[in-house]
C-alpha cells in the first residue's frame, strides 16, 4: 500500500491525510467498542481532519478506480494488494465516486466509518456497501455507483414505474433518488444501459416539482374558498376547515409560508363575514389555533432554521394570526433551533403572543436548559407587565450566573417595589458580576428606598475592600439620582481624610469625582480642583476626567 508524496499543493496533502485517517478508521473501530479510548481518538482524529479540509474547501469528491483513489486529478491512494485496499474495497461494489460535503456533521462521519469497518467477508452480512450507504440516507455524503452495477430494466415498464414511484415521494432530492432506486424490480431485469443522474439534473428537477406542486396548492387553497362561498349545509363547512388544515400542513412542511398565509387570509375574510352564522364560523375559527399547534410551529421552526430567506414583513404577519396556544410550542422549539436568526424569530414570536398570556411564558422558567429560561426573562421583559414579577423572582437563585444575572436586570427594570428584598440579598453573591448586576438594578429602579439601599452598600466598612472596577460601577448608579443628598455624600467622601488604608481609600474618592462628573452639577468644579493636584494619580485623573465632563460635557 501507497500513500504518494511529492511537493504538492495543501489541499492534497489534506486529502491524503483523510484517506490515511479512513483506513486508521476502517481497522480500529472494528476492533474496539464505542466506549473505548481507542476508538474515541481515531473518531476525533477522524473529524479533525474532515474539519481542516473543509476549512477551505466545500466538497472532497475522491475518484475510485481499481486499486487507487484519486482527487483532483491526483492520485493520493494506491495500493496493488488485496489486503486493506481500500480503493478495491470501495470498487468491487460498483462504487467509482464518494463525495463529502462541508456540512458533514459528527454523527453521518461515524455511521459512515463504521460501515466501511464491517469485515464482509467474515461476517453474515447479506447487503454490499452501497446498499448499505443507501439505507442510511446520508445527507453529506454522495457516491456514484457504475451503471454496469445497477439492476437494469425495460425502457416502457421502467419509466412508468419510476414516474408512479417519483409522484408518491416528497420532492427532495434523497426522495428523488429513493423514488429512482425502488422504480426496479427483480421481475423487470432486462438489459438496458441507464445513464445516472447528475446533480444538477436531480436539481432541476426538484425545482420544478417543487414549481409545480406549489401552484397546484395554490389553486387548492382558492378552490377550497370558493367550496366556502357556495356552502349551503353546516357540516360542508367543517369538511371544508379539514381541508384546509391538511393544505396549511402540506404548505409549511414544504416551506411554502406565503399560502398559508394566504389560507388565513382568506378564513379571517369569512370569519369578518355578517351574513353568516356563528355556527358556520366556528369550524374556520379552529384553522387559527391549528396553525399554533405543535405541528405547524415544528415546521416553521424547520423553515426558520433552514436559513430561507423570509421576508421581515412576511412573518410578522404570520405571527399575527397565531394564537396564545402556540406559545407552549414555540418554547420548546426555542431550545432546539440551531442558528441565532431562527432564535430572535421565535423570541419575537413569544413577545407578541406573551401580551396574551403572561401565565404561559412564565412557564418556560421552568424548562431545564439555561439558555431557554435566560430567553424567557427576556421575553418578560420586552413584554413589561409586571405581573411576571412573581415568576421572575425565582429566577436568582438559578444555578446558571447568566440566568441571575438576566433575572435581575429584568426585575430591576420592571421596578416593582416587591422585588427589592430579593434583590438586596444578591448583594451577599461571591460573583462579582451578579453584585454588579444587582446594583444596577436598583438604578433602573431609582426609588427613595433603592437610594438608600446604594448609599448603605458603599458606606459598608467591606466595601472599601472591593476591586477597582466593581466600586465604579456601584458610584456610577449612585449617579442616577441627581440630588442634593447624593452630592453632598460624594463631596464628603472626596473631602475625607484618612491614615490607613490609603490605597483603598483613595480608589473611594477617585470613583466619587468621577460620580460627580456624572451628577452635572458644577458646583462640584471647586471641590474636584481641588483634588485634581492630588498626590494620588488615581484620584488626579479620575477629578480631572470630571472637570472635562462637567465643562464641556464629553
Amino acid at each position: 500500500m501507497v500513500i504518494l508524496s511529492m511537493d504538492i499543493p495543501e489541499e492534497i496533502k489534506e486529502a491524503k491525510d483523510i484517506i490515511q485517517t479512513l483506513l486508521k478508521a476502517k481497522k480500529t473501530l472494528r476492533m474496539y467498542p464505542q466506549n473505548n479510548p481507542v476508538y474515541q481518538k481515531t473518531m476525533d482524529d477522524a473529524n479533525d481532519r474532515f474539519r481542516d479540509f473543509f476549512a477551505y474547501n466545500n466538497t472532497l469528491t475522491l475518484k475510485i478506480k481499481q486499486n487507487s483513489i484519486f482527487y483532483e486529478d491526483e492520485q493520493v491512494f494506491y495500493s496493488p494488494e488485496k489486503e486493506d485496499n481500500l480503493a478495491l474495497f470501495f470498487f468491487k461494489d460498483g462504487l467509482r465516486e464518494l463525495t463529502f460535503n462541508k456540512g458533514l456533521s459528527q454523527e453521518e462521519l461515524e455511521e459512515f466509518l463504521r460501515l466501511i469497518a464491517l469485515d464482509f467477508d467474515r461476517e453474515a452480512i447479506d447487503d454490499d456497501v452501497v446498499t448499505l450507504m443507501w439505507e442510511k440516507d446520508f445527507q453529506d455524503i454522495r457516491y456514484v455507483v457504475d451503471e454496469a452495477y445497477l439492476v437494469d430494466a425495460d425502457a416502457e415498464s421502467y419509466e412508468q414505474v419510476a414516474e408512479e414511484k417519483l409522484k408518491e415521494q416528497v420532492t427532495d432530492v434523497s426522495d428523488l433518488m429513493r423514488a429512482y432506486s425502488d422504480g426496479f424490480t427483480e421481475e423487470d431485469v432486462k438489459s438496458i444501459s441507464i445513464v445516472p443522474l447528475t446533480d444538477s439534473d436531480l436539481q432541476s428537477l426538484v425545482k420544478e416539482l417543487e414549481k409545480d406542486s406549489a401552484d397546484k396548492i395554490e389553486k387548492l387553497v382558492a378552490i377550497l374558498f370558493e367550496l366556502v362561498r357556495l356552502a349551503e349545509q353546516k357540516r360542508d363547512f367543517e369538511d371544508i376547515a379539514v381541508y384546509c388544515k391538511d393544505a396549511i400542513a402540506y404548505a409549511m412542511k414544504h416551506g411554502n409560508l406565503i399560502v398559508a398565509l394566504d389560507l388565513m387570509k382568506r378564513s379571517h375574510e369569512i370569519i369578518d363575514n355578517q351574513t353568516l352564522d356563528e355556527d358556520e364560523k366556528k369550524h374556520i375559527r379552529t384553522l387559527t389555533l391549528f396553525l399554533g399547534s405543535e405541528e405547524i410551529v415544528g415546521s416553521l421552526a424547520e423553515m426558520l432554521d433552514s436559513g430561507v430567506d423570509i421576508e421581515e414583513k412576511v412573518l410578522e404577519e404570520f405571527f399575527g394570526y397565531l394564537e396564545k396556544n402556540a406559545i407552549e410550542p414555540l418554547i420548546k422549539y426555542l431550545g432546539e433551533l440551531k442558528t441565532i436568526r431562527a432564535r430572535r424569530n421565535v423570541i419575537q414570536a413569544l413577545i407578541v403572543l406573551g401580551k396574551k398570556d403572561i401565565q404561559a411564558v412564565a412557564r418556560g422558567l421552568g424548562d431545564q436548559r439555561w439558555y431557554v429560561v435566560r430567553n424567557i426573562i427576556y421575553v418578560l421583559r420586552k413584554i413589561g407587565d409586571r405581573r411576571a414579577v412573581e415568576h421572575l423572582l425565582r429566577t436568582i437563585r438559578h444555578g446558571d450566573i447568566r440566568v441571575r444575572k438576566e433575572g435581575i436586570r429584568t426585575l430591576g427594570e420592571l421596578g416593582a417595589r416587591e422585588v427589592i428584598p430579593a434583590l438586596r440579598e444578591c448583594f451577599s453573591d461571591p460573583d462579582i458580576q451578579i453584585r454588579v448586576a444587582t446594583a444596577t438594578a436598583f438604578g433602573h429602579i431609582e426609588s427613595e428606598a433603592s437610594k438608600r439601599i446604594m448609599l448603605d452598600q458603599i458606606t459598608a466598612k467591606e466595601f472599601r475592600d472591593k476591586e477597582l472596577d466593581e466600586k465604579k460601577e456601584f458610584f456610577e448608579v449612585l449617579s442616577h439620582w441627581k440630588d442634593q443628598e447624593v452630592f453632598d455624600f460624594l463631596v464628603k467622601v472626596l473631602k475625607s481624610r484618612f491614615f490607613f488604608n490609603r490605597a483603598k481609600l483613595f480608589e473611594n474618592q477617585a470613583c466619587a469625582a468621577l460620580c460627580l462628573g456624572f451628577l452635572g452639577n458644577k458646583d462640584a468644579l471647586p471641590v474636584l480642583y481641588a483634588v485634581r493636584d492630588s498626590n494620588n494619580k488615581l484620584v488626579s485623573d479620575f477629578a480631572g476626567i470630571a472637570i472635562k465632563k462637567l465643562e464641556y460635557g464629553t
